[in-house]
């Protein structure tokens, strides 16, 4: 019997996987499960072009079923997992018999904070492709938006619905929008992005209760305020999906705990990427979990190196790498940054129309930068970090490229 590698999970991180493990040489079966039924799709479009109507569902496939054929990779989809039997090397499936395996890749991403104010028609979270086409529906409807949470998706998705001629609202008890994830400087100024392109803004104040129908919502303010929606956008941050293994016995906390190689603590055949994933970075020195696409992509490759060559592991240690688009920004992330860190921020968003922020812990070296709309910037910033370029270095040969952004 020839070895099989099952992966559940048919996002991203469960794609890249698989693909991985064929340019790597694996010979074996390939056997890729997923909950949904629709063909494997790329996510980061839905709050943007998708949600848009710009973009064609069928333009963010990420496998076809020729293509998957063609790679050799079994696809069984619409099959909801249940568990794991570590001892006999089983996936149990709800509806479905067992699958065996000689190596397991969870991949099974996270999914978006249910809303505690309910889930009836008009009440939206974001993260499925039926997900953006019930949201979709309610924006071409028109009327009033309102997003509870000022993270990344509902900022892109506010940004979406402005362009489509909605009335957008977006609220969140955080006092400055983003400024866990980057400073109060910078997040002050993504508020005033919002704000000159139409959107009330409502921050420092929570959601008590989201009362009414679809087309006809009132949701009530701590600060006493009633504000009127068609539709709600609840965007409050996502869970790991791993409580599928809570009886597995494997280590889970916050995602599935990993080694350096992301192979399961005490089961070396089980592995897992992504937004599920919960590793060692040696880098860091400690366990984290990113939720980010570019993430699942590498580590999904790292994966499939360690299952193909297992005298020769790697430690996943990367560098980390984000985006987001909202409105003319481009925003895009690169190492950590926020926290307790120090920052320099060259250039501003009104007299140069694009800045980077730079992040250190010791004043000297580059721990992460925040850039929009300067694509020049972030290749110094990635370079930087890999060569070891101080902060100084940085500003020194960006600064120069600044010019003020003519007036309109």
């Amino acid at each position: 019997m020839s070895p099989a590698t099952v992966i559940v999970g048919s996002s991203i991180g469960g794609v890249r996987a698989a693909q991985a493990l064929r340019l790597e040489g694996y010979a074996g079966e390939i056997i890729l499960v997923g909950e949904e039924t629709e063909l494997p799709y790329d996510k980061p479009p839905l709050s943007k072009s998708v949600l848009a109507g710009t973009a064609e569902e069928s333009s963010i496939g990420l496998l076809t079923r020729e293509e998957a054929d063609e790679a050799r990779i079994q696809l069984l989809l619409g099959q909801r997992a249940i568990g794991v039997d570590i001892a006999t090397s089983l996936l149990q499936l709800e509806g479905h018999e067992p699958v065996r395996f000689d190596n397991l890749i969870i991949a099974t991403g996270a999914s978006a904070r249910p809303s505690p104010w309910g889930q009836r028609p008009g009440i939206h979270v974001l993260r499925t492709l039926e997900d953006a086409r019930k949201l979709r529906e309610d924006l071409l409807a028109g009327g009033h938006l309102a997003v509870i949470g000022a993270g990344f998706i509902g900022a892109e998705a506010a940004a979406t619905a402005r362009s489509l001629g909605l009335d957008v609202t977006v609220i969140d008890p955080v006092p400055v929008p983003m400024s866990r994830i980057f400073n109060p400087e910078i997040g002050h100024w993504f508020g005033d992005l919002h704000r000159s392109n139409g959107i009330n803004t409502i921050f420092g104040t929570g959601v008590e209760a989201v009362d009414g129908d679809r087309g006809s919502f009132v949701l009530q303010l701590t600060n006493g305020t009633r504000i009127e929606a068609s539709a709600v956008l609840v965007g409050i941050g996502a869970v790991p999906n791993d409580s599928w293994l809570a009886s597995s016995g494997l280590l889970v906390d916050n995602g599935v705990v990993l080694d350096e190689y992301c192979r399961a603590v005490d089961s070396p055949n089980i592995y897992a990427v992504g937004d599920v994933a919960r590793w060692h970075h040696l880098g860091h020195g400690e366990e984290i979990r990113i939720e980010h696409w570019t993430n699942a992509v590498e580590q999904a490759s790292c994966v499939a190196h360690n299952i193909t060559h297992p005298q020769e592991p790697r430690a996943y240690t990367p560098t980390e790498y984000v985006w987001s688009d909202q409105h003319d920004w481009k925003i895009q992330v690169v190492g950590r940054v926020g926290g307790e860190c120090e920052h320099l921020v060259i250039g501003h968003p009104e007299i140069h129309g694009k800045f980077a922020a730079l992040y250190t812990v010791d004043g000297h070296s580059l721990r992460g930068a925040a850039i929009v709309n300067w694509p020049k910037a972030l290749v110094a910033c990635r370079r930087g970090m890999a060569a070891g370029t101080t902060v100084q270095e940085l500003r020194a040969k960006l600064e120069p490229q600044l010019n003020p952004v003519a007036a309109s």
